[in-house]
């Protein structure tokens, strides 16, 4: 068994799937198959396992500003780009700086972040209807939105930490998508990929008034979510789901059911939405987590391109 296969603990069901690359055996990723299933996209999420960090950006580490060499990172993408069949001119990057900004990529932005410079600032989502682009964000416990629209053959790709969430940046996608290749929520297939669980996600005060702001509870929204982990569910787990109040004044936030949420209510099937159970600050051995590290990390990747 594989190291990867050894050290990661799951919640209550699969709902993405750990794989190996078949060249790279130590290579570990996850993969979603409603979004196999559409037939028109390569995808991945990254672990930190196959590629050549090392010390505590061990070893698949896609960022070039915690400490790692350029000649590593580069390496590391090069490998990432190869798992799709592709090369590191392939791939266009995302400037984080956890806002509801989305770029539309062409051909023109192939390799921007990797082999040459940004000319952008200020972008957390990338979208495309081009086939042989590799759309790249990047993570270490926020949450990744994957949006394939197998009818028009576009993609969407968000990164969403609890700002990204709050503005709604699954929906923000979905219009932009409309926007530029008339995708309509109900076609789409999305995948909230691996990040941090409500459990280890404490947060303050402000952040939670904003939450209940953005997202009054509705039992039967909450009830479906729930539904994708166990058959029983209390009352209190219902009114919990998104988030708990500590007796120390602090709140547990749920980012994957308010991800859930936000795609849920801009239209898009209940089927039609994968919810990860994995966690990256429980699983800090095989995913980065800011968290779990205290920001002594690397950087995770999601990556998906158009056939």
């Amino acid at each position: 068994m594989n190291m990867a296969e050894q050290i990661i603990r799951y919640g209550n069901r699969r709902t993405c799937r750990l794989d190996f690359d078949n060249k790279n055996k130590e290579m570990a990723y996850f993969t979603f198959a409603g979004l196999e299933q559409t037939g028109i996209v390569e995808h991945f999420f990254s672990t930190r396992y196959g590629g050549v960090s090392s010390d505590y950006l061990y070893s698949l580490n896609f960022s070039y500003s915690q400490g790692d060499t350029k000649e590593n990172v580069d390496e590391n993408y090069r490998r990432a780009a190869a798992h799709l069949g592709m090369t590191s001119s392939d791939i266009v990057c995302s400037q984080q700086t956890h806002t509801t900004n989305v770029r539309k990529v062409t051909a023109a932005d192939k390799g921007k972040g990797v082999v040459c410079e940004r000319d952008y600032n200020d972008v957390d989502g990338l979208v495309t209807n081009e086939k042989g682009i590799i759309l790249a964000t990047f993570y270490a416990d926020c949450v990744p939105l994957f949006i394939v629209d197998p009818v028009n053959r576009a993609i969407g790709l968000s990164h969403s930490g609890w700002r990204g969430t709050v503005r709604k940046m699954g929906k923000v996608t979905l219009e932009r998508m409309r926007a530029e290749y008339g995708t309509k929520p109900e076609e789409v297939r999305v995948a909230i990929a691996p990040s941090i669980c409500q459990g280890c996600y404490e947060v303050s005060e402000d952040v939670a008034l904003a939450f209940g702001e953005a997202f009054a509870q509705e039992d039967a929204k909450t009830e479906a979510y729930l539904a994708r982990y166990k058959q029983d569910y209390t009352q209190k787990e219902i009114e919990d789901c998104l988030m708990y109040r500590k007796e120390d004044g602090k709140y547990q936030l749920n980012l994957w059911y308010a991800n859930y949420r936000v795609f849920r209510d801009a239209g898009v099937p209940n089927k039609n939405i994968e919810v990860t159970d994995v966690c990256t600050c429980c699983n800090p051995k095989l995913l980065f987590s800011h968290r779990a590290s205290r920001g002594k990390r690397g950087n995770l990747g999601a990556f998906m391109m158009l056939k």
